[in-house]
């Protein structure tokens, strides 16, 4: 059985959507392993004073498989129900 949790995270770019979600995936694989699905919720734009944009902004849900820490308990079937405390 595989497990993964999910974070989303905004990456921003003065070049395009599709760099700002480059930068976003970029800086998360710098601390997370085994990034699986990046999934884009959000895109919008900052604007400068006169009206151009200034950045694009890409939001992501990211998905990465859990990794259960050392000397953690098993939480698959009836004997990690028991390890819980009641």
């Amino acid at each position: 059985m595989s497990v993964y949790r999910v974070t989303e995270v905004i990456g921003t770019s003065s070049k395009s959507w599709e760099d700002a979600a480059q930068q976003a995936v970029s800086a998360a694989a710098r601390s997370l392993r085994d990034l699986r699905v990046a999934e884009v919720v959000e895109q919008d734009l900052t604007l400068a004073d006169d009206g151009t944009i200034d950045s694009f902004r890409t939001k992501l849900r990211l998905s990465f498989k859990y990794e259960q820490p050392i000397g953690a308990p098993e939480w698959e079937g009836q004997e990690a129900r028991q390890t819980i405390p009641a």
